[in-house]
């Protein structure tokens, strides 16, 4: 599935499910009552956001400057202590909600999500594996915040990336706003996917270089997860990366399939058309995942629901999805946790080996001669 494809099909799900509310009442809750599902770690959360310039590289979609990002550090913390970290600003808010044409909510709505982690909180001592996250196209980093924070309260550090000009709006120090330019269209996914790794291989660098930051990162222990087009890039950054451990697609086409064998753990986590033969670059990843490899689905949850989306489509008052965002939401961390749990801290997790009562929406999928675990 093209970028272009991608675009058009979620917003014409949003379109359609946004003309039905029209004409119906209200969502009940008010954005002042919107409040994330809370992480299900011991710890508490820190946040901190980094911006990042790449001088040796020109961006790729605005060619008249150096390639600058922002990265949202999630983190093990100490206590619970400082300000609650913010969500999204009121302009991106209106900037994303603008793109997909929701109106059922004011611009600024998104701006009132409430977060469980607390600005620059002090850091739990001591090296945490990490794990990097990429979000969808036109999703900004923020929209992968649930797992974010849950991932963080389990011990883990973790980088969300906003990728410039890819995401619906990002924010930079200076207060500047940097829409999203390939949602306009003539832009490939492998093209997209190419730039993502290197944007991901520079935020490694960066991190693991910080006399702050590096010094809260197992440069031993990285994972990379990402949405959509960033489930792509996870994978093409695992075949020229070797830093990177273990890797997670949830609901992404892969642009392009892998040309060759990866012989490092990877999951691929799939919604409603995540069956085999539903997407040919699905399958043909899956005959070049050498090492350990699960395929799972969650038939009724969408494309989107791999993401904040999942709670937020609810609360802009557009129609339910299938199963309750809370639910996806409770699939997608405890599914993505066991993972890198295995492969970043080598615990055992049953939860992988076979389907589970726990989450009968789950179905394990695939040709039978995957390697055994």
């Amino acid at each position: 599935m093209t970028p272009n494809q991608l675009m058009r099909r979620t917003a014409a799900a949003i379109a359609a499910a946004v003309a039905v509310v029209a004409l119906a009442a209200p969502a009940t809750a008010t954005p002042d009552q919107w409040v994330l599902p809370a992480p299900t770690g011991p710890h508490p959360v820190g946040r901190t956001d980094l911006h990042l310039v790449d001088q040796d590289r020109t961006d790729p979609w605005v060619p008249t400057g150096p390639r600058e990002l922002m990265v949202s550090l999630w983190y093990p913390a100490v206590a619970d202590r400082g300000d609650r970290a913010p969500y999204a600003t009121a302009e991106e808010s209106r900037l994303l909600l603008e793109l997909y044409g929701i109106t059922t909510a004011p611009p600024d709505a998104l701006a009132g999500v409430g977060t469980h982690s607390r600005t620059d909180a002090p850091p739990l001592p001591g090296r945490s594996p990490l794990v990097v996250l990429s979000p969808g196209l036109a999703f900004p980093r923020w929209t992968l915040t649930s797992l974010a924070e849950d991932l963080a309260g389990r011990g883990y550090v973790v980088a969300g990336v906003d990728h410039t000009y890819e995401g619906a709006a990002v924010t930079f120090p200076d207060g500047h706003v940097a829409p999203c330019v390939v949602c306009k269209g003539g832009t490939s996914g492998t093209a997209i996917t190419a730039s993502r790794v290197l944007d991901l291989s520079f935020v490694l660098d960066r991190l693991l270089a910080d006399p702050r930051y590096g010094r809260l990162v197992d440069p031993d222990r990285i994972e990379v997860a990402g949405h959509s087009i960033g489930g792509s890039a996870a994978a093409a950054m695992m075949l020229v990366d070797p830093r990177v451990d273990a890797g997670i697609n949830m609901d992404g086409s892969f642009q392009p399939a892998p040309p060759e064998d990866l012989a490092r753990p990877f999951l691929m986590l799939g919604g409603e058309n995540g069956a085999p033969g539903d997407r040919p670059d699905w399958d043909r990843t899956w005959a070049h995942l050498t090492g350990w490899r699960r395929w799972l689905q969650v038939p009724r949850a969408t494309h989107t629901s791999f993401s904040d989306a999942a709670v937020l489509t609810e609360w802009l008052g557009l129609p339910p999805a299938a199963l309750p965002g809370a639910r996806v939401v409770e699939i997608d961390r405890a599914y993505v946790a066991a993972f890198t749990d295995l492969h970043l801290r080598h615990r055992p997790q049953p939860l992988l080996e076979c389907p589970s009562p726990r989450f009968p929406e789950v179905h394990f999928v695939g040709p039978a001669q995957a390697p055994a675990s």
